[in-house]
């Protein structure tokens, strides 16, 4: 490509993956959590900024933690059944791993990218395949709701002795781009350092999103919940001073004689000492009885302050982003009393609908990325079949006696094949699947019965056969 035409796109991206840096920035601040998400007054003690940073807590972590917790791809199939060849490619690439790190990224920032790549393995034509966050990724989109594959990806490669390093994706070539290096054809600063043929018409860089509109904006599952997050931590911060200055009993006592300022003799002049009074104050501790001599000293206590409105009003901020978020109360509060199954898979309706939406939106990007990693690999009737798709373990949370109970009855009224179900078994995945059915098999080798029916068959078949001639 011309140098104009790489520094035109490379001007278009770089700002677009300048600005997703600071939104991830933003928001790790309330995943890690550094944000308190309030202001403090300019005459704040050190005691309050302490307070303060007490009151973070990473609900927006547990937010997402419940989404990506849920999500697990556990085979790869098409109309045939399991496809091993992509089954490999995704072994070899460690995306049994990746896949988390995956889901994490594009469920808390919105989006994330697979890179797919040519590559060797033992001397035979293989597939990268690499999941990059926002932070790094940058795409364009001639339709940014309705293409498949962007027209172009910046991703940021390395940074190192005030030169960066950029490879840029367009269709049917990949570029590495140095800004700040002079060697060779450049301009203001930006040069080509190398470049190869994809052979693809397309840019092999797959979008992730966790929820994408017509439009193609994206959004993740922290940013439209900090206001919440905010009132939390406000709350949590209000409970901490009231606890810390006024969560105890006052004992007061009045009528007591203050020392008083002396005169050059020694003599009392009645003007009360100031810095000896309150010095006085400063010896009473929380534990000491107030004595007075005074006939006419009264004592009394002032009541602390009820933490308990503190409290309420902390639970329901709480129960609000429980509520906005589709997340289960009882996963942000830790409670849970008296809940049948009934009840908690209601509690978990919510959870359930919004994870499978999002594994239907991850579930369509994984099968672009297999499709582009066949290509590279030279399974070309694989890259070609558009009904490779990716399945996702059951993550459910039931009993196994009641699910096996159900499956039971879904084989013996419905007469389903209960080989059929074994995938349904919950926490079972699809290396447990197929090695039972090899015992199976086995055991069905082994069995006499079989054996003499097999023998029968084939001096059936031997029988007619020898008629027949």
């Amino acid at each position: 490509m011309d140098i104009r035409q790489v520094k035109k796109i490379y001007d278009r991206l770089l700002p677009t993956l300048n600005r997703q840096r600071r939104e991830c920035k933003r928001v790790d601040s309330w995943l890690k959590p550094v944000e308190r998400g309030f202001e403090l007054p300019a005459k704040a003690t050190r005691e309050h900024q302490g307070l303060a940073d007490l009151s973070r807590t990473p609900w927006l972590r547990l937010v997402v933690d419940n989404v990506t917790q849920a999500m697990y791809v556990d085979s790869i199939v098409g109309e045939d059944g399991r496809i091993d060849e992509l089954w490999r490619l995704w072994h070899d690439n460690a995306c049994d791993a990746q896949q988390i790190p995956n889901h994490r990224s594009f469920v808390a920032y919105g989006h994330s990218y697979g890179v797919v790549t040519p590559g060797v393995r033992a001397g035979q034509a293989t597939a990268k395949i690499r999941f990059v966050s926002p932070k790094s990724v940058a795409v364009e989109f001639e339709d940014a709701g309705a293409d498949l594959y962007p027209s172009a990806a910046l991703e940021s490669v390395s940074s190192q002795d005030d030169t960066l390093r950029y490879r840029l994706f367009v269709p049917g070539r990949v570029l590495t781009l140095v800004q700040g290096h002079r060697n060779g054809s450049t301009l203001d600063g930006l040069s080509v350092e190398s470049e190869y043929a994809t052979g693809l018409d397309v840019v092999p860089v797959v979008q992730f999103s966790n929820q994408k509109d017509l439009d193609g904006n994206v959004i993740g599952e922290v940013e439209p919940f900090i206001p919440t997050a905010q009132r939390i931590n406000k709350t949590a911060y209000d409970r901490l001073l009231a606890q810390h200055y006024n969560s105890w009993k006052v004992k007061y006592v009045t009528g007591l004689e203050l020392p008083t300022v002396a005169d050059e003799y020694g003599n009392p002049t009645g003007e009360v000492d100031q810095t000896e009074a309150e010095k006085l104050k400063l010896k009473l501790a929380q534990d000491d009885i107030l004595i007075a001599e005074e006939p006419d000293s009264k004592f009394g206590t002032l009541d602390a302050t009820a933490l308990e409105p503190f409290v309420t009003s902390w639970r329901s901020d709480i129960e609000a982003l429980a509520a906005v978020s589709q997340t289960p109360a009882h996963a942000l509060t830790g409670q849970l009393v008296n809940l049948n199954a009934e009840a908690l898979a209601a509690a978990r309706a919510p959870l359930t609908q919004k994870v499978f939406e999002r594994e239907k939106n991850a579930g369509a990007s994984y099968a672009r990325v297999l499709r582009l990693a066949a290509f590279f690999a030279g399974y070309d009737d694989i890259a070609g079949n558009e009904l490779v798709r990716v399945t996702w373990q059951d993550m459910e949370i039931r009993s196994l006696s009641q699910a096996v109970d159900a499956l039971g009855k879904a084989s013996q009224m419905l007469g389903v094949p209960a080989r059929g179900l074994w995938s349904h078994i919950p926490g079972v995945e699809a290396s447990d699947v197929q090695e039972w059915e090899r015992l199976a098999d086995e055991d069905n080798e082994r069995d006499p019965l079989n054996g003499l029916m097999r023998r029968h068959n084939a001096s059936t078949v031997e029988t007619v056969s020898g008629g027949d001639e």
